[in-house]
């Protein structure tokens, strides 16, 4: 197929670009794949159609969207059971000030950090009952809210809603490249460098405890006309914390535990099983197992408990449902991506990398695919989305080219990180504003200058690196 195979992908990029939609981009880019194998107006669409398929038949994959479907269900059980209205209550009612504030904001990481959208939906409320007391605009707090989700999210290697997609896309990037590793243990590889993300938390810990601004919070621009009283209520200001739910804090950060203790647990025991004994059995273990079970096994015990207190069973399974399939976007997202990497086989990508781009220096893949991916993920607004579709490109050219796997897999995250913040279009900035009642297209602006700086700084350091490569 020789350069026929880069088609698909320049395709992807650039209806997602135009659209500002990925799956669409996505599904259109493995249509174009289909017909490029089989060039007839019915073969091409059931190769593509066939493409899917055999994604969505891998024992792996499907593994991850049963995980996906479970742990969104898990965090509507949580809602449902009062778990993010009682914490929010206790804390208005306990913290008094901004440092207190702060403070809470980045402990309450320690068990909130299973998704960008849930630590905002569990902070933001907060933030905005004591906006009067924190001499920050809205703006601002949004900001110091928005620093501990996906930058904090997309470091944690364990219990989260990104790592089945993340281990998944390198093991799908892996096999399309013609190499092997394991998945998981080049993804904790390459935390230390996601340089974009621990540029964000350093700018967030700053603003929250050593800001000196004294505007009054008020003065953030939100373009709406809600009186103050109006504003200083949390209450109904999200789903999750609606007046008519329940107030059972404990409901929240018991799961969560029970989560990441279950994983280590039985990532422990699915080691043992595989004759390895101490460490090695946690190393050795299958993750992805282990998380599945784990909110599988978490969702059993909340349902039970729910259902001792009186909760109908009818409305907690209504719940797990509806929750679960909040995902089914996520869940079509993965399936094109996986139909992509399928279509990409097909048309030997891998081959075309391979003898076109031996002469790039190895040190030069990690900056170039972070920069691109900067673009292309404020663009699309989704950082799942940059990582389907760069990870393979970029892990096929570093094979080529001898790079570092750790580092070019820590930048093409760093680059949907980026987008993740700092787009207009992502979902943490509209959840945020819509919570905050600010106006999305003025707050992303506002976020986009320290993201820069802070993308600027990433850079750098990939660039520097490529010297010691």
């Amino acid at each position: 197929m020789g350069w026929l195979s880069v088609i698909p992908f320049i395709a992807v990029v650039i209806a997602a670009i135009w659209t500002k939609q990925v799956v669409p981009s996505l599904l259109l880019a493995v249509v174009v794949a289909g017909y490029l194998a089989e060039p007839d107006w019915l073969g091409g669409m059931t190769t593509s159609l066939g493409f899917i398929i055999k994604g969505l038949q891998d024992e792996n994959n499907l593994k991850i969207i049963i995980f996906l479907y479970a742990f969104s269900s898990l965090i509507g059980l949580i809602k449902f059971a009062g778990g993010i209205k009682g914490f929010v209550r206790a804390a208005t009612e306990k913290v008094n000030t901004k440092r207190g504030a702060f403070m809470l904001t980045w402990l309450s990481s320690l068990g909130t950090f299973s998704a960008p959208s849930f630590r905002i939906v569990t902070i933001a409320p907060v933030m905005k009952a004591m906006r009067k007391k924190l001499p920050m605009t809205k703006q601002e707090l949004g900001f110091v809210i928005e620093t501990t989700a996906s930058p904090l999210v997309v470091l944690i290697p364990v219990a989260t809603a990104f790592v089945g997609y993340m281990s998944s896309v390198i093991e799908m990037s892996l096999h399309q490249a013609g190499t092997e590793g394991d998945p998981y243990m080049l993804y904790l590889q390459s935390i230390p460098f996601n340089f974009f993300a621990f540029a964000m938390l350093v700018i967030g810990f700053y603003l929250s405890f050593f800001h000196r601004n004294k505007k009054s919070a008020t003065d953030a621009q939100d373009g709406t006309n809600e009186t103050a009283d109006d504003d200083d209520q949390w209450e109904d200001c999200h789903p999750a914390v609606a007046k008519d739910l329940p107030s059972r804090p404990w409901t929240l950060i018991l799961p969560l535990f029970s989560v990441i203790i279950l994983t280590f647990l039985l990532m422990y025991v699915l080691g043992l099983k595989k004759d390895k004994e101490g460490l090695k059995a946690l190393i050795n273990a299958n993750v992805l197992d282990a998380m599945v079970l784990a909110v599988v096994l978490t969702i059993v015990f909340l349902m039970v408990y729910l259902k001792i207190v009186n909760q109908p069973l009818r409305q907690m399974m209504n719940t797990v449902i509806n929750e679960g399939n909040e995902m089914m976007g996520v869940i079509v997202l993965l399936a094109m991506v996986w139909g992509l990497s399928k279509g990409s086989e097909e048309l030997k990508f891998a081959d075309t990398v391979s003898s076109s781009f031996e002469w790039i220096p190895p040190g030069y893949v990690a900056v170039v695919l972070f920069v691109v991916g900067c673009g292309l993920s404020y663009f699309i607004g989704s950082s799942w989305g940059t990582w389907g579709i760069l990870m393979p490109v970029g892990l096929s050219i570093a094979v080529t080219a001898g790079s570092s796997l750790p580092i070019v897999i820590g930048a093409v995250f760093a680059s949907g990180t980026f987008g993740a913040f700092a787009s207009p279009l992502s979902d943490d900035t509209n959840t945020t504003a819509g919570i905050l009642k600010l106006n999305p297209v003025k707050y992303a602006k506002f976020k986009l200058k320290p993201a820069l700086i802070a993308a600027g700084v990433a850079a750098a350091i990939y660039f520097a690196l490529s010297f010691v490569m």
